[in-house]
């Protein structure tokens, strides 16, 4: 039986597993066992701590693995930096820590009152970054999705975002057209798809499908995502509030960086047999 953590991120929720002492080889059969939410764990995203590789040791805490529930593995996670944070926290007695990811490093920070500050590094906003199948202008473009036009806005956030800004986020066809974008052909690597209303220049309404993990109550990439696309066109300032199906993020656009600051949660401890 191998341990595990049920833990979430205003319902972003994760099954994380320790890998630091005794390795762990998930593959995409076994993440898709564990995110199944009747025979597995049950999660969006399942995060692997591992030792930080060799050459970060001296800057990194740890090394933090993901895969979506769908078993794909992917290269960053907001909210489940938070989550990792707080264990370390709570583990060492530090007030900060560094996370390496596929996508390159995260620094957390405990900021009180159960809060967690995470650097998500600058926005990628070049077409070939992020990337899409072709040259266009990622603040503003029309991408046609079975003959239809949808005005969107493209950012990686370490992993890649399309943003569409909607009149009314509550109402915005998210399980319809969110697969449909995610799997578009202007995604090489498919696409987490937000869906955003903006109520005014310091507060967000976002809805959002996962790549890979369909309809979730928060994504913190996303959001930060969001944010700087909201920014670019002058509709929010540097500091923006965004309301979640999950609950509520703080975003801070600060000397180029994205600072996303919100809540963890531990549900429960448990143990699965993967064999």
């Amino acid at each position: 039986m191998i341990p595990f953590l049920k833990m979430h991120g205003l319902g972003n929720d994760f099954a994380v597993f320790d890998a630091r002492r005794q390795p762990l080889a998930l593959d995409a059969a076994a993440a898709r066992l564990i995110g199944d939410r009747h025979r597995g764990i049950g999660c969006d995203q399942i995060i692997v701590i591992e030792p930080p590789p060799e050459s970060d040791q001296a800057e990194a805490d740890a090394f933090m693995r993901i895969r979506n529930a769908d078993g794909d593995e992917v290269e960053t996670c907001g909210n489940a930096a938070r989550c990792v944070a707080r264990l370390l926290f709570d583990e060492t007695g530090k007030n900060t820590i560094t996370l390496m990811t596929l996508a390159g490093p995260l620094v957390c920070t405990d900021t009180g009152r159960g809060l967690i500050t995470v650097d998500m590094g600058a926005p990628e906003l070049a077409w070939d970054r992020i990337p899409l199948a072709r040259p266009v202008d990622t603040n503003l473009f029309a991408l046609n999705v079975d003959g239809e036009n949808y005005n969107c806005a493209a950012v990686s956030m370490g992993n890649p975002h399309c943003i569409l800004f909607v009149d009314d986020a509550e109402a915005a066809p998210v399980a319809t057209l969110g697969p449909r974008i995610e799997t578009h052909p202007m995604f090489p690597k498919r696409t987490n798809v937000e869906f955003v209303t903006v109520r005014d220049g310091g507060h967000l309404r976002m809805r959002v499908w996962e790549r890979g993990a369909g309809i979730t109550k928060a994504c913190g990439s996303g959001t930060c995502a969001s944010v700087v696309a909201a920014h670019r066109r002058g509709l929010t300032g540097a500091k923006v509030e965004v309301t979640l199906d999950g609950g509520l993020l703080t975003i801070t656009l600060q000397n180029g960086h994205v600072l996303m600051t919100g809540p963890t949660a531990l549900a429960y401890r448990g143990e699965i047999a993967l064999s």
